[in-house]
């Protein structure tokens, strides 16, 4: 306990960071074994889109509700539930076959209810985050955090390809599942609530992390922030949109880009689950680097500058990578450039977390799920539009269509001010009609 000792906060952290590689893994699991559901189920592209698509709604859908439930459980208890309840659904997944009937409809029933139930993921991991972390930290735990994402999405390609092609693609659902109910028991186990309520915190640790934590005005209570102080607000709004913006591009690299390198850009089985790592790779790289980025410029120029300029600059920069990708004829060098659109935009995705954690405090979870509700919406569009447009104007225009998206997100972040507390007196007087600090000065 020693070498833990005033850093308990973080051994939380980085079993979030296995908890959403595991949520990853569960998702994007299906993207891979795709191509032999198609087979199997006698499926299009089109319906397999709805199937992807049937995940990202229930995602969405219940993002706010499942951060009101998180900010009213806890992240301990919410996160265990969460993931036995992947496990089932994931293993319910394995189960269908051609000879059921109604195959299809009971597929993407199945899909829509992991994804109400992975749904809690975020919200509570933002939850503990607002208890547990001062806010000078911020970035790097969520840093941390998301670059769980790109864990999980890049270690599926290689293992669920080893295991499909040695067992068969049901087992690869099986040991998803697995993995993810004991990664949730160890949680159970590990976490609690608040850093007064766990052994493992001394008293230096908990009064570093209360102190480092701003508490102001009315949202320094405890009350829970009414749907409408949310859904009024104009940062929240403003976050929301760019969060939508940031999912539409990163989600297709989530549901379409190994069968894009397979089936578009002619890359062999192998070569498309060796390639389609790089993106997972180079996001839980940004991820890190943009939270150590977003926290060293907030320490030194304030949040607006580390939090809300990073996040533009961040989105533009993937934008740029995106589109110049579609110019580039060789597979492999395509899919590098591509790597490094998705490198651009999780450099912003602590940004957007620990915005939302700083303004949302004992509501972080509600707020972030309204957040990362937009972005799932986005997501399951991303999911069923991409192949159409691929189909109509060529997979060059999906690209593209994303690239002016996280163009636009990237506008939106220049006019956020993260200082104000929702529930409080300034946040009351001024957030709908408050300018950027930046616009301001």
């Amino acid at each position: 306990m020693t070498l833990l000792k005033g850093r308990f906060r973080w051994v939380l952290i980085i079993w979030i960071f296995v908890l959403s590689a595991t949520a990853y893994l569960d998702r994007v699991n299906i993207s891979i074994a795709g191509q032999f559901l198609q087979k199997e189920l006698g499926l299009d592209n089109t319906q397999l889109g709805w199937v992807f698509s049937a995940f990202v709604l229930g995602y969405a859908l219940f993002q706010a509700p499942a951060g009101r439930l998180a900010d009213l459980l806890g992240p301990r208890k919410s996160l265990t539930g969460a993931t036995i309840w992947w496990g089932v659904f994931s293993v319910l997944t394995a189960i269908v076959s051609k000879g059921m009937a109604g195959a299809l409809a009971i597929l993407i029933g199945i899909r829509f209810l992991l994804g109400v139930g992975e749904a809690i993921m975020y919200p509570s991991s933002n939850r503990l985050v607002s208890r547990w972390i001062p806010i000078k930290e911020r970035g790097k735990a969520n840093g941390i955090i998301f670059a769980g994402v790109g864990a999980g999405a890049g270690v599926a390609p290689p293992l669920i390809t080893y295991i499909m092609t040695q067992y068969g693609w049901r087992v690869s659902f099986v040991i998803s599942a697995v993995i993810g109910v004991a990664v949730g028991l160890v949680w159970y186990l590990l976490s609690r609530d608040e850093p007064g309520q766990h052994p493992g915190v001394d008293e230096e640790e908990a009064s570093y992390i209360r102190t480092g934590i701003a508490t102001s005005g009315d949202a320094a209570k405890g009350e829970s922030l009414s749907w409408s102080t949310i859904f009024g607000s104009r940062n929240v709004l403003l976050l929301t949109f760019s969060y939508a913006s940031f999912g539409y591009t990163a989600y297709i690299f989530f549901t379409w880009f190994f069968i894009y390198l397979n089936q578009v850009r002619g890359l062999d089985l192998k070569s498309s689950a060796l390639y389609s790592i790089l993106p997972f790779l180079s996001m839980a790289a940004g991820s890190i680097i943009g939270g150590w980025v977003s926290d060293k410029v907030t320490k030194q120029y304030g949040r607006w500058a580390g939090r809300c300029l990073v996040g533009a600059i961040a989105m533009a920069l993937s934008a740029t990578l995106v589109a110049l990708a579609t110019q580039v004829a060789d597979a492999r060098v395509a899919s590098v450039v591509l790597a490094g659109g998705a490198f651009g935009i999780y450099l912003a995705q602590s940004s957007f977390w620990s915005v939302s954690a700083d303004i949302g405090t004992r509501s972080a979870g509600s707020l972030s799920g309204v957040m990362n509700m937009g972005n799932q919406l986005a997501g399951a569009v991303t999911a069923s539009l991409t192949p159409w447009i691929g189909g109509q104007f060529g997979w060059s225009a999906s690209f593209q269509v994303a690239a002016a998206f996280c163009a636009a997100g990237a506008a939106a972040w220049l006019l956020v001010n993260p200082e104000i507390q929702l529930g409080s007196p300034a946040a009351d007087a001024r957030t709908l009609g408050a300018k950027s600090p930046a616009i301001a000065r």
